[in-house]
């Protein structure tokens, strides 16, 4: 796919998949284009070149709204939680176009995320990034999404909280989600990934499973610090 904002294209054919149960990871130093790319596959910006395809179908045209209702879902970096409403009124926001039964999904998301189930009623403004972070995901996980986009997931967050916010997207790839991640923790997020694209300058410079873009020569000394 190849798009930007205004006149410029940020991307420039640039490729990215990922399959149901499955973890695809985006890296790629800062102005590459990753946060660009998600934007990109989630109908924020259009496209000048390519196509986006869910589960087969092209869903190049739709709006983000009709793509959630497709089975996409996406959490954006930052100003992702409504900080004046509680936890559970967060996860309810996130079942917004469903008219069936809600409430065996959030008690799946409290089983994923116990601090949840324990906060349900205090206002995730008041939460710890981590915590907040967590709310975002489990809003997302309510639409009941084929492929979940995390936008830097941890960024901001301590190294333990990372590794816990890292084990629980591990424990959303068995139930047979695909996960889409952009993650500036390069070598944490390749060590989880099955798939890993490394972009620069808007375009993919290497692409392997994860294991073998942290044992690249080239990867590790370019991205990841020798």
């Amino acid at each position: 796919m190849c798009g930007g904002y205004g006149g410029a294209d940020i991307l420039h054919g640039c490729n990215i998949s990922v399959d149901k149960g499955e973890i695809a990871v985006v890296v790629g130093p800062n102005g590459a284009g990753k946060s660009t790319a998600m934007k990109a596959l989630f109908g924020m910006l259009e496209l000048n070149q390519g196509s986006v395809t869910l589960g087969g179908k092209d869903i190049t045209k739709l709006t983000p709204q009709d793509r959630v209702k497709e089975g996409m879902a996406f959490v954006p970096q930052t100003n992702n939680v409504f900080a004046g409403m509680t936890v559970q009124e967060n996860l309810e926001m996130g079942a917004f176009l469903r008219r069936d039964d809600i409430f065996t999904t959030m008690e799946h998301i409290f089983d994923l995320f116990p601090i949840l189930k324990e906060k349900r009623d205090q206002a995730a403004g008041e939460l710890s990034g981590g915590q907040r972070q967590q709310v975002a995901v489990g809003r997302a996980l309510m639409t009941q999404p084929d492929v979940l986009m995390l936008d830097e997931p941890t960024a901001g967050v301590s190294p333990i909280v990372m590794d816990e916010l890292f084990d629980r997207i591990l424990e959303v790839k068995q139930t047979g989600i695909a996960i889409l991640m952009v993650e500036q923790n390069a070598r944490q997020a390749l060590n989880i990934a099955d798939t890993g694209y490394v972009l620069v300058t808007g375009e993919n410079k290497f692409t392997d499973t994860g294991e073998a873009l942290l044992a690249d020569p080239e990867v590790r000394r370019a991205f990841l610090g020798g």
